[in-house]
């Protein structure tokens, strides 16, 4: 190549290298929302695996148990190993599409053998024509390069990695699914062994109380009929039992599907709901910021970002595509001359393509993704609308919930206290069968409704805890 051809091709390279400079596509703004309107700030752009990680809030409860059933859920359950494989093949598209950035290299090897004769086919001369064999050696290096002038593959590079970040952050919103799942397993689970164990003591009771019943007709001091509704409680609360336990089991067989162990080796916790203390109270005013971590928001932002990036990946394709390509090795018909310089052999070549017609192919792609884009901000604005609402709907719930708890008690109280009134008036023979029966069922009823109001409020603070995607703590 003479110095003049040099010095164009090198002035040709340095354009080419300005132009990749100059990527063409919209520039990424995020959609506005209720929550900027609301208050819900929205400041960090960047996001990372960590970003929006759950964090251990589950911790908080302060519960042996509940800390080992999240544990074996997280190492067995099969939708997390399903999403962790999602994540590696969100990792290897991205890697893919990075190496499309880079130049390409190929070895090619190849030996050729050429047979020539000097007699013509079938003539009486052939059998005596002199043979001629020539084999050849070649090995080049090829190499190939896309020059990205208007950013076509940077933007595709950009896309998978959005993507793949969007991936993560849908893994940590399985994490998180999974652990408040769990939680609220373990939860209703306890509740259910609380009722159990109250339906088992009203069962005692109401036998106690048949007993009394069936010794005061012995001495004719009541009628058959007290005998018969004493007897009719009994077995109705004997009859309540298996309705319980039948509760618990399913739900017990649910927890071990979570955490992917055999089905029936759930045992009884050491501690149930009635025994643990109940969550901390909400502080008042939760940062505004807390739903900016929420792995769902978070994910649909970033596939957002990777539809904006395909936009202009889109719009890259209507400009034309610079290929270089180039071959260097040697050709011989002898390995030994391989460092001779008539042996070496090289070639390039420089190609620009541009689409003419495509029958509005390329224009309705462009189209296409920006009304996808359109659809996904809309996605975008609806997730966190509908966090929004899932927070304060939680945060309202607990709040009530505890209030509830306080007439609660005191309704359990004075339903004890009338029961054991009621009771001691049957005994001295100025109260009526009836009016102790009835106190027994309201006390039951009431032993039953605490037991199920404390499970709620457990429940309202893990379903908050999955609202702001973890602890507002951590």
């Amino acid at each position: 190549m003479s110095l003049k051809n040099r010095l164009h091709f090198g002035l040709f390279l340095a354009v080419c290298c300005l132009l990749a400079g100059c990527a063409v596509g919209p520039k990424y703004e995020r959609p506005t929302t209720l929550a900027q309107t609301a208050g819900w700030s929205f400041e960090n752009d960047e996001y990372t695996q960590d970003t929006n990680s759950p964090g251990k809030w589950w911790e908080k409860f302060e519960d042996q148990t509940t800390n080992e059933l999240v544990k074996t859920a997280l190492e067995n359950n099969y939708d997390l190993k399903i999403t962790a494989a999602k994540v590696l093949q969100a990792e290897a598209e991205f890697k893919i599409a990075g190496g499309k950035l880079l130049p390409s290299f190929t070895i090619g090897s190849d030996s050729k053998l050429l047979r020539q004769s000097t007699g013509p086919p079938g003539s009486a001369l052939e059998s005596t024509a002199v043979v001629a064999k020539t084999r050849t050696y070649t090995n080049t290096l090829d190499v190939s390069y896309v020059m990205d002038l208007f950013g076509k593959l940077k933007h595709a590079r950009e896309a998978e990695l959005k993507e793949l970040l969007a991936s993560q952050a849908y893994q940590n919103t399985v994490i998180n699914s999974l652990i408040a799942s769990v939680v609220n397993a373990r939860v209703n689970i306890s509740t259910l062994q609380n009722r159990l164990a109250i339906a088992k003591a009203n069962t005692e009771s109401l036998a106690k109380t048949l007993d009394i019943v069936e010794r005061r007709y012995k001495l004719g001091l009541v009628s058959p009929v007290d005998v018969r509704l004493a007897r009719e409680n009994f077995a109705a609360a004997q009859a309540a039992e298996p309705e319980i336990e039948l509760s618990l089991k399913l739900a017990e067989n649910a927890l071990d599907e979570l955490c992917a162990v055999s089905i029936g080796r759930s045992k009884d916790f050491a501690h149930i709901v009635s025994d643990l203390p109940l969550p901390q109270d909400i502080p008042v005013g939760l940062p505004a910021t807390l739903l900016q971590r929420r792995p769902d928001i978070v994910e649909a932002e970033l596939k957002l970002q990777a539809q904006n990036e395909k936009i202009g990946k889109s719009i890259a394709n209507l400009y034309p595509d610079l290929t270089f390509t180039g071959s260097m090795g040697w050709s011989s018909n002898t390995s030994s001359l391989i460092f001779i310089d008539q042996a070496w052999i090289y070639s390039t070549l420089i190609s620009l393509s541009q689409p003419l017609f495509m029958g509005g192919q390329l224009k309705a792609q462009v189209e296409w993704d920006q009304a996808k884009f359109t659809e996904l901000a809309a996605g975008y604005a609806k997730t966190v609308f509908g966090a929004m609402r899932e927070v304060t709907d939680q945060t309202v719930t607990e709040d009530l919930l505890r209030k509830k708890l306080k007439f609660a008690k005191i309704r359990f109280d004075q339903a004890q206290a009338a029961e054991e009134l009621a009771r001691e008036r049957y005994n001295r023979g100025v109260e009526s069968i009836l009016t102790v029966l009835e106190s027994e069922r309201r006390r039951n009823t009431a032993a039953e409704s605490l037991a199920i109001l404390k499970g709620r409020i457990w429940n309202a603070r893990v379903n908050l805890f999955l609202a702001l995607g973890g602890d507002w703590t951590s």
